[in-house]
């Protein structure tokens, strides 16, 4: 017989006061999505394969209309005072600093895409923040009946301002963060 030391999971802790960014990198690259809110952890689970889907779709439809210099990424990290938050796309202005961690002052739009996990925060919490940075302009896609539904928002003083909302397979043109036609359906 032959003896085993039954391996056991590293072991970690919270830290002793707020969250950081260092933190972050405590956990694995396992689909959740880990942020930091004014020194919060905040996990959300994996998001659903359709989810993924509609992300890359807007990507695709934000990059194909972007004047030289503009970047859109999937999951590009911005650091808002002791908040970090990973929205669903983000759309950088031209000469961005390129940090691991983008300043509010870089981002033109942020998007979020709804899941049923992430309701509350992507309509309450994160726009809050996102305001109070100063982004310009905020995306919300919620789930639709036949097609997904777009909600945008343009920042008024301190708040967003409802825009449009959008929905189907007509385009509709959109001035922020550039000109733009979207068709919400094309994006399932």
């Amino acid at each position: 017989m032959s003896s085993q030391v039954a391996s056991t999971p590293p072991r970690w802790s919270a830290p002793d006061g707020e969250w950081t960014e260092p933190d972050l990198h405590l956990f694995p690259p396992d689909g959740h999505r880990y942020e930091i809110v004014d020194g919060c952890l905040h996990a959300a689970p994996p998001p659903p394969e359709s989810h993924e889907a509609v992300v890359r779709a807007v990507v695709t439809t934000l990059r194909s209309a972007a004047p030289p210099g503009w970047w859109v990424c999937a999951r590009l990290g911005i650091e808002i005072g002791v908040s970090n938050l990973v929205p669903d796309v983000t759309v950088l202005r031209p000469r961005s600093s390129g940090a691991v961690w983008s300043d509010p002052d870089d981002v033109a739009l942020v998007v979020e895409v709804e899941t049923p996990a992430t309701r509350r925060y992507d309509r309450i919490l994160k726009p809050s923040l996102y305001a109070e940075a100063g982004i310009h302009a905020f995306w919300r896609i919620e789930p639709g009946h036949a097609t997904p539904l777009l909600r945008t928002y343009i920042l008024s003083g301190s708040r967003y301002r409802s825009e449009h909302s959008v929905e189907g397979a007509e385009p509709v043109k959109l001035a922020a963060p550039y000109p733009i036609r979207v068709a919400p359906a094309a994006w399932i």
